[in-house]
């Protein structure tokens, strides 16, 4: 009688449930493309702007007009925070950290990211019950805060992991500088960055409304203080760890070179008006510098590359676009010098020089027509109505070239990563430092990651289609091409090994007898069984 034998079922066989499937649509970080990228981030935005709000709430002015839609956002973002921890509660047991556990959702309802989810939404379900201080609720709702800690602790731990045994300086550089070292930190730090951009030039616009002024004065100093610790911080950062980069690798005189660099000027004159002032404001009337805190929004272009390839571009055309810009200055001149001929006697005080046309023949041809100058007489006017159809053509030619220049050069420059991706295949593998490399080009032409694999995997394709073409025996062809001719003989010597290899010893016993074998086919099998022995 046999052993029975347990059946034991194949758990990667059976379909995944319905809550694992929903957990690997919603909430799995090891899925690509899924929602929980964008749910994190969504939750992020959400939490910066109730502690926006709560900022905001602190100015009766402005708070009270608008109590009741303060008052509905913040009940909208709990019921989005309570639909996130229970979703999180109740598919906890597909996350990998408790799958096993005898029970996953206590464990997951007890572990440091759950009671921060719990208590962001706590306070406002006590208010119900006891009574709690509107000042105490408020100061409460700022554990919100914490759960920036879901998201920035897996960054922190995957960066420190990245950079294990590496320097200070070297970890300082991954941090601000795009690298397969910074991970999600990285990408952090420049939202940050970029926050700090918007909320500085939104100040900066709002004061100079007197009546906004008035009300947030106070505020509007803190914030441009604290806008000017982070950016003279980041600055900082960028000088101490720019010699990582080789291009700025020694210790002073690569310092230097940065210093001059676009983006280091950028840095420093985003924070040089508040210096200044602050120094120099007993002896000098320096009010003005602060207009120039407007210049911060050019720390914008260190994150899009929009502007070189509009750059690139440009000079690639450069001559095409100064001939174009060489005609319509000639038209304007002409234009200019017409109208004075034909209107100073008419109007004298309005055509009173050359100078002055030019400036009406430069409005008229870029169809503006302020009407401050206006010609009166017929030929001066005919003149008008063909200076207006011939701007229109005038200013479509160089927005044409550059609009042209900017999308050619977007193309070369994916072109260009198509080139790269065909160097790295030539050794059958694309390794960790050659794909970040590929990613961070795919992110500053707006590549997405899908794109960027699909690139790879044509790329793939065509050099196996290609070794397959290479190899394929065709004498026509190899007669002119030795290169190719040797690819051929290369591959039939291997498919000889492979045929001494399957025959065993059939085919060497067969050779000896020497019946219909040459003297040659001899020679060459008894070499290759050499070398493999």
């Amino acid at each position: 009688m046999e052993p029975s034998v347990p059946n034991h079922q194949d758990n990667s066989a059976q379909p995944a449930s319905l809550g694992k499937r929903i957990y690997q649509f919603l909430l799995d970080p090891d899925v690509k493309d899924n929602l929980q990228r964008p749910i994190e981030n969504f939750i992020a935005i959400l939490i910066l702007s109730n502690v926006g709000a709560m900022m905001i709430e602190h100015i009766p002015e402005v708070y009270e007009p608008y109590k009741k839609w303060f008052h509905f956002f913040d009940v909208v973002s709990i019921i989005i925070f309570t639909a996130e921890y229970v979703v999180r509660f109740a598919l906890s047991p597909h996350q990998k950290e408790y799958v096993g556990k005898r029970f996953p959702r206590f464990s997951y309802a007890i572990s440091p990211f759950a009671v921060i989810d719990l208590l962001s939404i706590l306070p406002f379900y006590l208010s119900a019950f006891i009574a709690l201080d509107l000042r105490v609720l408020r100061v409460l709702r700022l554990l919100r805060l914490l759960k920036l800690f879901r998201v920035l602790i897996p960054a922190w731990k995957e960066f420190r992991e990245l950079n294990r045994g590496r320097t200070f300086r070297q970890h300082v550089y991954a941090m601000v500088w795009p690298s397969r070292y910074g991970g999600q930190i990285q990408i952090f730090f420049d939202l940050f960055i970029i926050f700090w951009v918007l909320i500085s030039v939104l100040s900066v616009l709002l004061e100079t409304v007197e009546a906004v002024h008035y009300i947030l004065a106070v505020e509007f100093a803190v914030l441009d203080a604290i806008a000017v610790a982070v950016f003279t911080t980041e600055y900082l950062m960028r000088m101490y760890s720019c010699v990582e980069d080789p291009k700025f690798a020694k210790a002073y005189s690569g310092r230097a070179r940065y210093a001059f660099t676009p983006g280091a000027m950028i840095d420093i004159l985003a924070v040089l008006p508040f210096f200044l002032e602050a120094l120099l404001h007993h002896l000098f009337d320096l009010r003005f510098l602060r207009i120039f805190r407007m210049m911060r929004l050019l720390k914008l272009t260190r994150f899009s590359d929009a502007t070189k390839l509009v750059w690139d571009g440009i000079k690639r055309e450069a001559g095409t676009i100064g001939a174009s810009f060489f005609v319509m200055l000639l038209v304007i001149i002409l234009c200019g010098a017409l109208g004075y001929l034909l209107e100073h006697s008419a109007q004298p005080d309005k055509f009173e020089s050359i100078p002055t046309a030019i400036y009406w023949s430069v409005i008229t041809l870029g169809s503006v027509g302020f009407g401050d100058i206006a010609p009166l007489t017929p030929t001066g006017r005919f003149l008008a109505s063909l200076m207006a159809l011939l701007g229109i053509a005038l200013i479509a030619i160089p927005s044409g070239i550059l609009a042209a220049a900017f999308t050619d050069q977007l193309r070369m420059e994916r072109d260009a990563i198509g080139g790269k991706i065909a160097a790295m295949m030539e050794d059958d593998n694309i390794d960790a430092d050659e794909k970040a490399h590929l990613e961070a080009d795919a992110r500053r032409l707006h590549i997405t990651h899908q794109e960027l694999d699909q690139m790879i995997a044509l790329a793939q394709r065509r050099r196996s289609e290609d070794r397959a073409l290479r190899t394929e025996f065709n004498l026509g062809v190899a007669r002119n091409d030795p290169q190719l001719a040797l690819d051929q003989f290369r591959g039939i010597l291997q498919q000889m090994k492979e045929i001494i290899d399957v025959s065993d010893e059939k085919l060497g016993a067969f050779i000896s007898r020497g019946e219909i074998v040459t003297p040659m086919e001899r020679a060459i099998y008894e070499k290759i069984v050499q070398e493999k022995g």
